[in-house]
């Protein structure tokens, strides 16, 4: 009871700092709208805007490489023949693999 009466006298005498303490409280962690979402959320929105600039330059790039195939025949078969190994038919390839293990 002792106790009880000296937190009473205590908040009677701070009152103003104890509703700020506890408005700052429900504000800052407790509020849907808290402090702590809202750097949550910051850094979220952060994340997902640098990717959406990757994913633009990307397209970007994709974009610009598609126009290349589809106007200069020379690159189409460069392409052809680098990645997907393809030939002509009186040719023979060679595939050198480097032995990195040795």
């Amino acid at each position: 009871m002792i106790k009880l009466k000296q937190v009473w006298t205590y908040m009677s005498k701070n009152k103003y700092w104890v509703v700020t303490a506890a408005f700052v409280l429900i504000i800052g962690v407790f509020d849907e709208n808290s402090l702590l979402r809202r750097v949550s959320h910051w850094y979220e929105i952060r994340t997902l805007n640098s990717k959406i600039e990757y994913y633009r330059r990307q397209y970007e790039e994709n974009s610009r490489q598609l126009k290349e195939l589809t106007s200069n025949p020379e690159e189409l078969e460069k392409i052809a023949r680098e990645k997907y190994r393809m030939k002509k038919e009186n040719e023979d390839i060679y595939i050198f693999e480097d032995d990195l293990g040795q």
